[in-house]
């Protein structure tokens, strides 16, 4: 098949690179978006250019020059491997077989730029991801097919993400082609009654509430780790919080129990974080001994003031 290609960053590059190292269809154009001043090119733009692939970065895909520039491809298929701008379904209609696009979640759940945060943020225990077919709707178009896979008591955004639905979504690509091929791709439509949309997880939804379950507090921080980072305060100084690990214990939440050289252990209700890597504001990342030893943190003193 001739493919069009459309897509952001390092999953982009990696689905672009598997398709052409697979050899059976014929990438006929990568799409991305526009660079970004005094940034480096994106991923998939410098590798498909290294490859001798045409690179394209319209600002407005309602455009008509756009439009017909996608029509002169002749494209039996777009595939949308992670997608960062609004490209209109008239647009993803124009390819013989249509367009599949890439979400990093079970659709119709955690529909949204946040799929990877939220699940783990709301303590669920199976997350994956779903290739779609693109409409005007936010993630709402019919499911070509989904692949579960499970939310560990510990795992972080990086674990989840980057461990587990990445390099299965990445081979994936090819079996969303082979479908297409096949000639009988599957349609499944979303059931709306199970459908949810979060907004993107930022720095305001990352702050950590000590005096609320344990529970809610640890999901918090493992699923903004490593962004955009959950964050408490000392002495009115932001600190962002990443690597933590849930222990028991109680005591008067938001109050510091131990300091020790493997971190800062903090009471909530119902049990406590062992705090054991921070980024106070305008330094670096460090190990939460360092920097509690640095200001002379000591049992007793309060997080969360601010």
């Amino acid at each position: 098949m001739r493919i069009i290609v459309m897509g952001q960053q390092a999953f982009g590059k990696d689905v672009l690179a598997k398709l052409l190292d697979t050899g059976v269809d014929i990438v006929v154009a990568v799409y991305c978006e526009p660079d970004k001043e005094g940034k480096p090119y994106d991923p998939i733009k410098e590798f498909a250019l290294d490859r001798g692939i045409a690179v394209r970065q319209p600002k407005d895909f309602s455009d008509p020059s756009v439009i017909n520039e996608i029509k002169s491809l002749d494209a039996d298929l777009m595939l949308m491997a992670f997608v960062n701008v609004f490209v209109p379904e008239s647009v993803c209609s124009i390819p013989k077989y249509g367009s599949v696009c890439f979400h990093p979640s079970l659709l119709p759940l955690h529909r949204g730029p946040s799929a990877v945060n939220w699940p783990i943020i709301m303590g669920r225990k199976i997350s994956g991801f779903s290739w779609f077919y693109p409409t005007d709707g936010l993630d709402e178009g019919d499911i070509l097919f989904s692949r579960e896979c499970t939310i560990e008591p510990d795992d972080t955004v990086i674990d989840l993400y980057f461990k587990k639905i990445y390099p299965t979504a990445v081979d994936s690509a090819l079996e969303a082609c082979e479908l297409f091929r096949s000639g009988n791709p599957p349609r499944t439509e979303q059931n709306e009654i199970f459908a949810s949309y979060e907004r993107r997880c930022t720095k305001k939804h990352a702050h950590i509430d000590w005096h609320k379950p344990v529970d809610q507090v640890y999901n918090l921080i493992r699923g903004t780790n490593p962004a955009p980072g959950a964050w408490t305060t000392y002495e009115e100084k932001i600190i962002s919080v990443f690597d933590s690990q849930l222990v028991t214990g109680d005591g008067i939440s938001g109050r510091i129990v131990n300091i020790s050289d493997i971190g800062v252990t903090v009471q909530c209700i119902g049990g406590r974080i062992l705090i054991k890597r921070v980024k106070p504001d305008g330094e670096d990342k460090k190990p939460a001994e360092v920097w509690a030893n640095g200001i002379g943190l000591k049992a007793g003193d309060r997080l969360g003031n601010r």
